[in-house]
């Protein structure tokens, strides 16, 4: 009857939390995201601050080197997008050759005309608005990314510049029989987010040149610019992949690519899969999260319905962050327990210990 009890309590307590991380996405989406760059810069950080550097001179070359990164991939992806856009309107016309041959397949399988189907495009046109609330609408959202940038960038600086009060803080709350074990905790969170972060952001690289090469032998147009694109789209575990691979054929399909060329685009996605699966990931990410496929699909279920497209990105490393913090409550093993795999864990390339 206790267990019961407990558990529900437990239950209660994480649709609470759910409730609170969606009603509260505008405030909370940018700190733990930065709390997330921040365990990345950590190390950075302590490196030079044991060269005698002062912390907040530290933490500022830390958060200026996020930016640099951030405005390179921006410059390489508008650099290939231009060169992309040179070839827009032969593409246009391939599209439009498929849209035909399409809406004929609907008319000579369903029945429907192509009158009729343009009647439907154009309520559908007239339900999202005119061209004025389109633009406006773009505004405010490339706005409000240029707002929640900055303030993700801020608390970054402060979350560094800060660390070792808010570790001391949280040392404070418990009682001294518990502060060893809550010190581990908070290392070993922050060693998840950071080992799973760079491991991550190496292997993208390595995607680039492996995509690359492979689109590149395959004949597509642009090939740099679907690589870069997949790459990137790794970010987000099995769907970012599917997604970058599904743009790459539609390419292909508007290019006027044949039959060959997008079997060869599958074939270079499902290669570069298996490089990716059984040599990258464990030499460069390893387990560092530790979360079976079950979660890890449900996680980015629930970040996509939480958080959008950034809690899928952040929905991997806080997971693990709450599985090592339930491996370390007794009374929360079982969870820990359940969403954890009985792999043992690989080392990636740069963990030192």
């Amino acid at each position: 009857m206790l267990n019961i009890q407990r558990a529900s309590y437990q239950l209660l307590f994480i649709i609470l939390g759910f409730l609170i991380l969606y009603f509260g996405k505008p405030f909370l989406f940018p700190v733990a995201f930065a709390g997330v760059l921040a365990t990345l810069m950590i190390g950075l950080t302590n490196k030079m601050e044991g060269r005698g550097i002062k912390r907040s001179l530290s933490s500022l070359i830390a958060v200026l080197i996020i930016v640099v990164a951030i405005a390179a991939i921006l410059a390489l992806l508008a650099w290939r997008l231009r060169d992309f856009s040179e070839g827009i309107t032969g593409m246009k016309d391939s599209l439009l050759n498929v849209f035909e041959n399409l809406k004929k397949w609907i008319d000579n399988t369903l029945g429907i005309s192509a009158d009729q189907q343009e009647d439907l495009v154009k309520q559908t046109e007239k339900s999202t608005g005119d061209t004025a609330d389109m633009l406006m609408a773009f505004v405010s959202g490339t706005t409000d990314v240029l707002v929640k940038t900055l303030l993700v960038l801020v608390y970054t600086f402060l979350f560094l510049l800060y660390r070792s009060r808010i570790k001391n803080f949280i040392l404070k709350l418990v009682a001294d029989s518990d502060k060893l074990k809550t010190e581990k905790i908070i290392t070993r969170s922050v060693h998840v987010s950071k080992h799973y972060l760079s491991g991550l952001a190496v292997m993208i690289a390595i995607l680039w040149v492996l995509y690359g090469i492979g689109f590149s032998i395959v004949g597509i147009q642009n090939a740099l610019f679907f690589a870069i694109l997949c790459g990137l789209l790794e970010i987000v575990p099995f769907i970012g992949n599917l997604t970058g691979t599904s743009v790459t054929v539609l390419a292909v399909v508007t290019q006027g690519g044949g039959t060959e060329m997008i079997i060869g685009v599958i074939l270079v996605y499902g290669l570069v899969q298996f490089i990716q699966t059984y040599i990258l990931e464990p030499l460069v990410v390893g387990d560092q999260v530790n979360i079976n496929p079950l979660f890890t699909i449900l996680a980015l279920v629930l970040g996509e319905l939480i958080w959008g497209i950034g809690g899928m990105v952040l929905a991997l490393p806080l997971l693990g962050m709450v599985k090592i913090i339930c491996d370390h409550i007794p009374t929360l093993k079982p969870f820990g327990y359940l969403i954890g795999t009985d792999r043992k864990k690989r080392k990636n390339i740069f963990k030192s210990n």
